[in-house]
């Protein structure tokens, strides 16, 4: 099987898909969008898909009358231990540093206050809302950064107004680029999560310090038609549903949590329903 897998992500058009799959983890993604945002006709799709589930490293689920395909994480997980046992023989010396039980860099929750950055493509309006809402309900133990993978130059009015109504201060947000959060001087992260599906959609250096990431799309609320009303009850729902999301990290126990349950536990907030 290992042989399998690796011969399986060795063509590179293969590993578009899985890394696009694994960047949406847990999000189970339609064929057409992987076919769409990596530029492939459907049928050639259709083959890299057949090829990456048959190798057991992602599975599907029928929505109606469409396939939507995931990260099959078990499968992942015991490829990378299978290279490790029987390739490495199961020695820490020959892997990269940052593999080697990364738990142990994260301090304790007492220790420090943790770093947390959202991320979406315009940082107007989601992502923004995140950063607000944490600041606002946990900025005694958490730095709260927002940022877009191509960030408009203005917040997003209903956002802002949105904000202000619940009582939360608006007055120091503002439209940021992820680079600001990359390289020298830039703060060290200790969660990642991208609220957006077009964010996470997109290729990009991998954080340095391995911070713990996950996916938390959310419907755009800025797509919503209709008249004023209406598109503040949109903003009313976005609000709602990464409050929600925003409460049940903020109540983790993140000082007694092991690594690999810390990440269960925000990919499963990322499966909550859009409810307010």
């Amino acid at each position: 099987m290992l042989l399998d897998q690796l011969s399986t992500l060795s063509h590179p058009e293969r590993m578009r898909v899985f890394r696009l799959l694994m960047r949406r983890c847990p999000d189970a993604v339609p064929a057409g969008e992987v076919a769409q945002v990596l530029g492939f006709k459907p049928s050639t799709t259709s083959v890299y898909l057949s090829a990456l589930q048959k190798a057991g490293l992602i599975h599907h689920t029928r929505d109606g009358n469409s396939l939507r395909y995931a990260v099959k994480l078990d499968g992942a997980r015991d490829m990378v231990a299978q290279l490790f046992t029987d390739c490495c023989n199961g020695r820490p010396d020959l892997c990269p540093p940052a593999m080697v039980d990364p738990l142990q860099r994260m301090a304790p929750m007492s220790d420090h206050k943790h770093n947390v950055l959202f991320i979406c493509t315009g940082n107007s309006a989601r992502s923004i809302l995140a950063e607000a809402i944490m600041r606002h309900e946990a900025g005694d133990r958490f730095n709260v950064y927002s940022a877009g993978t191509k960030p408009f130059s203005e917040l997003n009015p209903f956002a802002v107004e949105m904000l202000a109504q619940k009582g939360i201060e608006t007055g120091s947000l503002r439209a940021k680029n992820v680079s600001e959060f990359q390289g020298p001087g830039a703060p060290h992260l200790d969660f990642v999560f991208t609220v957006c599906d077009l964010a996470a959609n997109e290729e990009c250096a991998a954080w340095e310090g391995q911070p713990i990431s996950a996916h938390w799309g959310l419907p755009d609320p800025v797509k919503a038609e209709g008249t004023d009303a209406e598109k503040r009850l949109a903003f009313q729902h976005t609000f709602g549903a990464m409050r929600n999301r925003i409460i049940a990290f903020t109540a983790l126990p993140l000082d007694t949590l092991s690594r690999a349950s810390l990440q269960n536990e925000v990919d499963e907030i990322g499966r909550t329903k859009e409810d307010t």
